[in-house]
């Protein structure tokens, strides 16, 4: 069976990287004489936009006798970083569309990428892409917040404390604009990790699962999670797995400075699991409640700030890879 790919290219993911791996890839299906159509974002939230004409127009469901009856498919594949991957997914749940969607990675983190074995080379992604018969199911994470009504799907990550101040600090920097021009977009978030580390403080917490509730008093850092990576190749998770239908909360309490140097010496080497102020909760369904105000990010896209009541549970979303 033969394939028309529809490219959804958002060339400014990664500062720049889109536009790039974009470009390789056009030349690639050129070169091999590939049917596609591109499609390329103009300004911020038109993937929304593109994905819910193309999920009404063109894109339809999979089914397995396609194989034998179709001449051709129409297939859906993102270029662009987790915030890209997170708006199509999101839009295509809010339009109850279950369609397969195809991945190129080109952010500055790529994180679902490492998560789910996908490779960051275009030619290999695209490998991976072609040899595929029938899309795979792939465990994601759904959350809903009750006090503010808000819903979603996570492909990585949500977090509220030290990485959604991260990101809302990134997102607000000056400078960014600017570094992005010359690739150097992750200075900003490094920049930002260091502003928000002395400034983050400690707020409580209950994290509710298996029918036990565990309460923090300095809750630094409350990550929920299926596969290992945030930050752009940081394993806070290592125990996670986006095969295994549960999902994983890593918390990290407040510190010294000399701890938190400690902490990241030991998270560098892989053993931060060993510090006593590092708690793991796993379960295919998990509560977070967080009465003092913090912000919230779901896979780098800041969420805004609040006090928050968070359910998350487990859905699946069909990938092509």
């Amino acid at each position: 069976m033969k394939f028309h790919y529809h490219l959804l290219i958002n060339q400014a993911s990664g500062g720049g990287n889109g536009k790039k791996t974009s470009t390789k890839l056009i030349e690639l299906l050129e070169k091999r004489s590939y049917s596609f159509t591109s499609y390329f974002t103009e300004y911020p939230n038109h993937e929304l936009e593109i994905v819910e004409n193309l999920a009404t127009d063109i894109l339809f469901p999979w089914q397995e006798e396609f194989t034998d009856t179709l001449d051709c498919y129409p297939l859906l594949i993102v270029i662009g970083g987790d915030g890209t991957l997170h708006q199509v997914v999101n839009q295509l749940k809010q339009m109850d569309q279950k369609l397969p969607i195809a991945y190129i990675p080109a952010g500055s983190g790529n994180d679902f990428a490492r998560g789910v074995g996908l490779s960051r080379e275009v030619e290999k992604a695209f490998r991976q892409i072609i040899k595929t018969q029938e899309p795979r199911s792939i465990n994601v994470l759904a959350y809903e917040e009750k006090i503010q009504e808000t819903t979603g799907i996570s492909v990585n990550n949500v977090g509220i404390g030290l990485d959604a101040a991260i990101v809302e600090h990134t997102n607000q920097s000056v400078t960014k604009k600017n570094l992005n021009k010359y690739n150097l977009g992750s200075l900003t978030y490094i920049s930002s990790v260091f502003h928000v580390l002395f400034k983050q403080k400690g707020f409580p917490i209950l994290v509710e699962c298996n029918g036990q509730t565990y309460s923090y008093k300095k809750a630094f850092l409350c990550t929920t999670t299926n596969h290992p990576y945030f930050g752009g190749g940081v394993a806070i998770a290592p125990m996670a797995d986006a095969a295994k239908p549960v999902l994983d909360l890593v918390l990290v309490e407040r510190l010294s400075m000399f701890k938190i140097a400690w902490l990241i010496f030991l998270l560098m080497r892989k053993k931060h699991a060993t510090s006593r102020y590092y708690h793991h909760h796993s379960a295919s369904k998990l509560r977070i409640i967080s009465t003092t105000p913090q912000y919230m990010q779901a896979d780098g896209e800041a969420l805004g700030e609040g006090s928050y009541d968070i359910s998350y549970s487990i859905q699946s979303q069909l990938f092509w890879f």
